[in-house]
């Protein structure tokens, strides 16, 4: 099985390309073109695109520049409650209030079939960050590269459609986190900070890079190359810790292409909206203008409670001037797991923002 990046570069044209042109109204020529150039993305594991199990079939969508600005909605069970009924009910609201992919985040019950039930429920991408389920019985200090690509593995036989991969924090950029304000706010990569600092080694997803990606190139899962330094606060956007992970991440993007695998590139966070337009264009110089994928940005750090609403006048934004993916903020970002009606208020306000910046492109 070949990816359709692969396949677009050997000017194949695939039923994927075909539904995704039908569905932007454009040429299927362009959406071959743009593929080819590493500038659209299709996440479709070949699985759940033929319905895994008698699941249901994924309904092949297409993210960056070239057509109209998507929206994920992130959802999720946690330690302290939900299950994988609640989890579906979040999934179906994402996707009538107009979701084009969902990530499941859960870090608490059974994970692996909460993500079986919602790829076998889901006619749209699931995203996953695999890191979550490698420490599920285990410190992150005792994380092995064998665990990693057995995750992995797992995962993209499960149907997983894009992984998110922290791989772009290196060991030389902690050396920044201590003039920050408030240091990493990402999950991902203060696990992967903590596993560095505890071994005094380099990032295992960096170092496995290759290996991580044939797995993917397997199953055709897109790479979300993840921002592990992400700012969590105004004061620390666009700083060196930032950009010199973003300049990893755009090595990164050249590497996945070698290995032919689909890329796409996480970004920010906080960040002023005087910045935004400077940050878009940074990383689409550095990123050879892989599909951008941010969350938010939110443009302030007051009004807990508001996040959907601080978080789309960046994400607007931030789409005007280069982001092809909007990662929706629900009301309750910074105070608890966001329930259903959550999940709608989030998908609303991020459909406004794509399509206000639809409008203006």
């Amino acid at each position: 099985m070949t990816t359709q990046y692969l396949q677009a570069l050997a000017g194949t044209i695939t039923p994927e390309m075909t539904t995704v042109a039908t569905r932007e109204n454009i040429a299927v020529e362009t959406v071959r073109e743009q593929i080819a150039a590493g500038r659209l993305v299709i996440p479709a594991n070949r699985l759940h695109l033929a319905g895994l199990n008698g699941g249901v079939k994924l309904q092949p969508c297409a993210i960056g520049r070239a057509v109209t600005t998507k929206i994920n909605a992130n959802i999720g069970a946690s330690p302290n409650g939900s299950c994988k009924t609640e989890e579906l009910l979040k999934l179906q609201w994402a996707v009538k209030y107009g979701a084009d992919a969902v990530m499941d985040l859960s870090t608490g019950g059974d994970l692996d079939d909460i993500r079986a039930h919602l790829i076998a429920n889901s006619p749209v991408p699931i995203g996953t960050v695999p890191l979550y389920s490698m420490i599920v019985d285990q410190p992150i200090e005792d994380l092995t590269p064998d665990k990693i690509l057995e995750v992995v593995e797992h995962q993209a036989k499960q149907g997983v459609d894009f992984f998110t991969i922290h791989a772009g924090l290196l060991k030389s950029h902690l050396a920044h986190i201590p003039k920050r304000k408030m240091g990493i706010c990402s999950r991902g990569g203060s696990l992967i900070a903590k596993w560095m600092t505890v071994h005094n080694r380099e990032n295992p997803f960096y170092e496995l890079f290759d290996e991580i990606s044939a797995i993917m190139l397997d199953y055709d899962v897109s790479y979300s190359l993840g921002d592990g330094l992400r700012p969590g606060c105004l004061a620390d956007a666009s700083d060196d810790a930032q950009f010199a992970e973003l300049d990893t991440l755009g090595e990164l993007v050249f590497r996945s292409r070698e290995l032919g695998v689909q890329c796409m590139v996480e970004g920010p966070g906080h960040v002023p909206y005087d910045q935004i337009e400077m940050n878009m264009k940074r990383q689409q110089e550095v990123c050879d203008h892989a599909p951008f994928y941010v969350l938010g940005p939110l443009v302030t750090d007051a009004f807990p409670g508001y996040d959907h609403i601080t978080s789309a006048i960046g994400a607007t934004a931030a789409a005007v001037h280069g982001a092809s993916f909007l990662c929706y903020v629900t009301p309750t970002e910074h105070l608890s797991l966001p329930e259903a009606a959550d999940v709608r208020e989030g998908c609303v306000a991020y459909k406004i923002a794509a399509h206000a910046a639809d409008v203006a492109r």
